[in-house]
């Protein structure tokens, strides 16, 4: 089987999300680096690129240079990583798209709704694979989690309870800090601020496990800070298209809470419990019986959580092993594509150019029911409805 290669767009020097990227891109041994343009300071991302031991010719001072040089060459990479700021992400996935490349794009996919149904049909209609980063997806016991739901070992699902909270942003003199600043600015951070930030990924793993999608919610956000123009705080209630009832917090002030992304799960005949700050456990009280405690890497599980799983049992895996799940994921769908086969279902399983688009329509819909005092309105983008 031929090595994949892979570029990056984005995630340079100081970046926070671009070592996980390049971590997660290199564990398996399935992509290699191959091109980038990692600054908006041309001269600083060449440099950076060519430190990381990328060819001269294949260390872009910009994005545009990276298409118009990967586009032509025979060797053209194989999957480009959008890992800009937020407001970017739309423009370069779809010159991406168009010029005939797989792209996973840092999430939100788009800044609008009608931007993420361009980007769905724009992947359709090239053939080409868009993938959305929703990393925490990656887990293996999160993957447990959805084939327990989806071999009916719970039941069916009545309530859905998911969190994404953390208290990094609850100094309100750290307000003119410009890395937070950015994030309660309309002009730079569009309609939502922590949901969109945070919420959306939590959002995202309630449909990933339970396999059902967010109808419509009522949302109730604030400003705890009252110079932010946008949310700190939300509470989501939502209603899910297999009749689940759904509960989700997500805030930024949450003083005391590091990271915060947990999953509950309750069905007709058992509940399951997991949380992202303690990875290697997930918690399953069958009805009527004692709990129990599932671990990462432990006999029995499914072939999902064992195709994600890379070190024995009791040693922790964390976030860039979740991501590395994912590119392990779209390399399998490519190489399937190039040899023209079935890919393997176990791995079917990374985020789509839908789920960014279902996010950002979420997303509108939590700041039009905030607005509207926890009106109830429709959730889901135009085209799905």
């Amino acid at each position: 089987m031929t090595k994949l290669t892979w570029g990056m767009i984005g995630g340079g020097e100081g970046s926070q999300i671009g070592p996980a990227h390049r971590l997660g891109a290199g564990l398996d041994g399935e992509f290699s680096f191959m091109a980038g343009a990692l600054d908006h300071r041309p001269d600083a991302g060449r440099a950076y690129g060519r430190a990381l031991g990328l060819d001269v010719d294949r260390s872009y001072g910009d994005w545009r240079e990276m298409l118009d040089g990967e586009r032509t060459r025979d060797d053209r990479v194989d999957l480009v990583t959008v890992a800009t700021p937020n407001a970017t992400h739309f423009e370069i996935t779809k010159a991406f798209l168009e010029g005939g490349f797989h792209v996973l794009c840092e999430k939100p996919m788009t800044m609008t709704v009608a931007e993420g149904e361009e980007i769905v049909n724009i992947s359709k209609e090239t053939g080409k694979i868009c993938a959305v980063n929703y990393g925490y997806s990656g887990y293996s016991l999160v993957r447990h989690m959805k084939a327990m739901v989806a071999r009916g070992d719970i039941g069916k699902i009545r309530v859905v309870v998911a969190e994404f909270a953390h208290g990094h942003h609850a100094d309100a003199a750290d307000a003119d800090n410009p890395r937070v600043r950015w994030r309660y600015d309309p002009a730079q951070a569009g309609v939502s601020a922590q949901f969109a930030d945070c919420g959306i990924h939590a959002m995202h793993m309630a449909s990933f496990v339970t396999g059902q999608e967010v109808e419509r919610l009522s949302a109730d956000t604030i400003s705890a800070i009252g110079s932010r123009v946008l949310e700190d705080d939300a509470m989501v209630n939502f209603r899910m298209s297999g009749g689940a009832a759904g509960r989700l917090w997500t805030s930024s002030v949450a003083i005391g809470r590091q990271h915060g992304l947990t999953l509950q799960v309750f069905g007709e005949t058992g509940g399951l419990r997991w949380a992202q700050e303690q990875p290697n456990q997930l918690y399953y009280m069958p009805l009527g019986q004692r709990l129990q405690v599932i671990e990462r890497g432990e006999a029995g599980l499914s072939p999902e959580a064992d195709r994600a799983s890379r070190v024995t049992i009791g040693h922790s895996e964390g976030m860039p092993l979740a991501f590395a799940n994912i590119y392990k994921d779209l390399a399998e769908a490519i190489q399937a594509r190039k040899e023209g086969r079935t890919m393997d279902p176990a791995a079917n399983l990374y985020p789509r150019a839908e789920d960014g688009l279902r996010s950002m329509a979420a997303v509108f819909a939590v700041a039009e029911s905030g607005k509207a005092e926890g009106k109830w309105v429709d959730a889901r983008p135009p085209m799905f409805r």
